[in-house]
């Protein structure tokens, strides 16, 4: 195999150092793709001929085209918005690159087209790993223009932003992202390949260098922007590179769940970090999430972590195939809510029954215990039940909830509960019935130390659970 490098996130990895496990592997992921691409086509076909027996006007598909995505500039502006090929795309191909494209038909080899334009601006080289390419025919264009010419089918789907590309390319618009066939490819994409399983552990192994290094950072005095830097600094990352916004949260910003900025000025009384970050590895990110404590951090709280982390892995420890997602939701709804009696935030005349009847938890863990995880950090199909698409709506006391399926073998998704003390949903209840249970003294000198979110990356195994975390931490 020759040392060369793929295009991952605008950003080059080099290629030589990925195991030979996940080289032999990637054979078998494009294998299982070109299985997964003809059943979806034979499904939706089967759908067509239903319509036409009806009368119905629908066309049949042939092979799908998959378009990375094209580049887009801020408005009124010559600079690029920083570019992500679309997900199905890189499930394919791990270069996160514009204009780049996958023909796939049933029974031939995937084609990619491969367009590096004459450019002398910026740097268009695509350099791909043997492994890579020897399982496409790589055909090398220079312009958007020539793709037409090579194009066999003109029964095509297109899977991609551009519609009025793929009308220049005599596509049919009934045929340009049909729902029918994106949701059946949508619920293949929760179960993983052990290509995509040998990505995730390494994105995750390298994740959680950044953490150790953050939380050192944050143990000797740092503000959340050196902890972002000692994070990146540690994964050698560029923040571009991450495969979604770093939250790096001091105090009571960690009770803002998605919270976007990185505070410089000096924190000498940082009591409480909360850094969800992660790595992306060929096109897989892991989504990781730590909270860390001083040591004269409030000593409630301080017991407050430790029973997260306890709940945390009690929950990661229930998990096997068959099991409904929502289940595990309402387990750590429950859980929080026998956190919140037996550490005084609620009063101990309250059972967790009737905090559970309130939708008392939910007022301290506002989101879902998790989601799918793979191309995407928020990964398609969460909602999904079937191939045909139909949907699992998340229950109304907890609309949050990203993930409703059914736990299957190889089904990879994050478990994160957490506790928050947010002013925004608490203070409307301190007046109210539902405010009568609540220890309103110990949650006003909580507020400062804003909140707790511990989160794992995990695997449904035949029997069980593999976590993809914690095995390198």
């Amino acid at each position: 195999m020759t040392t060369s490098i793929s295009t991952i996130n605008n950003s080059t990895i080099n290629t030589s150092s990925i195991n030979t496990s996940s080289i032999n592997n990637y054979g078998e992921h494009i294998a299982k793709l070109s299985r997964d691409y003809s059943a979806a086509i034979n499904c939706f076909n089967a759908g067509v001929e239903g319509k036409q027996a009806s009368g119905a006007a629908s066309i049949p598909v042939e092979a799908v085209l998959l378009h990375s995505g094209s580049e887009q500039h801020y408005f009124a502006d010559d600079r690029g918005i920083p570019f992500q090929a679309y997900g199905h795309f890189l499930h394919w191909l791990p270069v996160n690159r514009p204009e780049q494209f996958v023909y796939f038909r049933a029974g031939e080899k995937p084609t990619y087209f491969q367009i590096v334009p004459d450019d002398f601006w910026y740097d268009q080289t695509i350099e791909m790993a043997d492994h890579l390419s020897e399982q496409f025919t790589v055909v090398r264009l220079t312009s958007v223009n020539e793709l037409g010419a090579q194009l066999k089918s003109s029964a095509l789907a297109f899977l991609g932003e551009r519609a009025d590309l793929a009308s220049s390319l005599g596509i049919d618009q009934a045929l340009v992202n049909p729902r029918a066939l994106i949701a059946y490819l949508d619920f293949c994409r929760a179960t993983k390949t052990d290509y995509a399983l040998d990505q995730l552990r390494a994105a995750n192994k390298t994740a959680l260098q950044g953490h150790a290094a953050a939380r050192l950072c944050f143990l000797n005095g740092g503000n959340e922007y050196q902890i972002h830097s000692a994070y990146l600094n540690a994964c050698a990352i560029l923040e571009g590179e991450s495969p979604y916004t770093n939250i790096v949260a001091l105090n009571e910003k960690s009770a803002i769940l998605h919270y976007q900025y990185k505070r410089r000025e000096a924190s000498p009384a940082g009591q409480v970090l909360l850094i969800d970050a992660g790595c992306r590895v060929n096109g897989y990110g892991s989504d990781i999430t730590r909270t860390s404590v001083s040591d004269d951090v409030h000593p409630v709280f301080r017991a407050l972590l430790g029973a997260m982390e306890n709940l945390q892995q009690a929950l990661v420890s229930q998990i096997k195939p068959q099991l409904a997602y929502q289940e595990l939701h309402e387990s750590a709804l429950r859980s929080i809510g026998a956190a919140l009696i037996e550490h005084g935030i609620c009063m101990a005349s309250n059972s967790v029954e009737a905090l559970m009847a309130q939708n008392i938890p939910q007022l301290f863990m506002p989101h879902g215990v998790g989601h799918l995880l793979g191309i995407q950090v928020h990964d398609v199909g969460g909602h999904q039940i079937d191939f045909a698409g139909s949907i699992s709506a998340p229950p109304a006391h907890s609309p949050a909830l990203r993930n409703t399926r059914i736990m299957t073998e190889n089904m990879v998704f994050t478990v994160e509960p957490g506790l928050y003390f947010i002013p925004l949903l608490l203070e409307p209840q301190r007046n109210s019935s539902r405010g009568k249970t609540i220890n309103w003294k110990l949650v006003d000198e909580l507020y400062a130390c804003g909140g707790i979110r511990i989160e794992d990356n995990v695997r449904v195994t035949r029997e069980g659970v593999e976590n993809l975390t914690r095995q390198f931490e």
